[in-house]
């Protein structure tokens, strides 16, 4: 009797010991945070826009927190693969930079918090969240949309070109429900404007793209107009040298394009979303729940232009417009 009760004892100590030193492991293990982008990790402002938000609250890779960084390069079908590698890894947080990111997160877990650092769009019709102030599932985050941002890059570009006939748009129908969102808008803020729109053209792959861009009119007071894909943006050399060697103004959707030879871009900063974004990622690591974190807009928009490219094309940019632009590239 004696005996089996020593035995139960030892047990019960082996099993509070073990509890314990599992325990000890749980409160010391460093948070664990996914960020899946399309684009480069290296002198991005997508990435380094989160690293320095981290910092600002007192992260640091590799001390306090491990940050499992993966891009696709433009490549959206890896997502799905990286999205359950993360979760294998059980991180704490999955760090969305774009809808198609965001899409494999949440086909994949309604459980791991899912915080979008720049790219939410639609995501009521996406089904990501059930509105702006009450997200209400596992995602939250922050959208680059605007319902005027649309009408401003067109405006923009009618304000560079003065003697602007119409545009060419330029889109991608597998960019989901944005795609959708910006060809409606364009079409609106074009009427509002008074700019003729020539022609809605589509492609989703490398191969169509240049089919595409082949049959585009060269003709003085014409532009291109390039809504959000990417697909466009992983090819963005070659819409940077087309536009070049065809004398075509661009109006596109991001800085990375006219550091290529696109005409310019106005679009909201992605290095000040990213540093937003890590606020969310901070909160739920305290315990904060996404259905109670309210889905942020951007405050915040890039005016970029290529003064090298207007002076290859033949235009003049009015000072006006040189004077408003957050940089210029010469």
């Amino acid at each position: 009797m004696k005996n089996n009760v020593a035995s139960v004892v030892i047990l019960v100590v082996g099993l509070l010991a073990m509890l314990s030193i599992a325990q000890a492991q749980q409160k010391n293990r460093l948070p664990r945070v996914a960020f899946l982008t399309s684009t480069s990790l290296e002198h991005s402002p997508t990435a380094e826009g989160f690293r320095q938000g981290l910092y600002d609250l007192g992260y640091v890779e590799g001390r306090n927190i491990i940050i499992e960084w993966r891009s696709s390069h433009g490549k959206s079908e890896l997502f799905p693969a990286f999205v359950t590698e993360m979760i294998r890894l059980n991180v704490d947080v999955i760090v969305v930079a774009n809808n198609l990111a965001g899409l494999a997160a949440h086909e994949a877990t309604k459980s791991i918090p899912i915080v979008f650092s720049s790219g939410m769009h639609d995501g009521i019709a996406q089904g990501f969240i059930e509105s702006l102030a009450h997200p209400g599932g596992n995602i939250t985050g922050l959208t680059n949309q605007s319902s005027e941002l649309i009408g401003k890059r067109l405006e923009v570009l009618k304000e560079a070109i003065p003697n602007l006939s119409g545009v060419e748009v330029l889109g991608d129908p597998n960019y989901g429900t944005n795609y959708l969102t910006e060809s409606r808008d364009v079409e609106r803020a074009a009427t509002a404007l008074g700019v003729q729109i020539h022609s809605h053209l589509n492609a989703s792959t490398p191969a169509e793209l240049a089919t595409i861009l082949a049959k585009i009119p060269k003709s003085a007071g014409r532009a291109v107009f390039l809504l959000a894909s990417t697909m466009f943006f992983a090819e963005r050399a070659t819409l940077g040298e087309f536009a070049l060697k065809n004398r075509l103004p661009m109006m596109c959707a991001d800085r990375a394009y006219v550091e290529v030879g696109c005409l310019m871009s106005y679009w909201p900063s992605y290095r000040d979303l990213n540093r937003r974004a890590a606020t969310y990622v901070d909160k739920i690591l305290k315990g904060a729940k996404p259905a109670d974190l309210p889905v942020e807009q951007p405050t915040k928009f890039d005016l970029v232009i290529n003064l090298k490219t207007a002076k290859a094309l033949g235009l003049t940019i009015p000072p006006s417009l040189l004077q408003r632009a957050d940089q210029v590239i010469e």
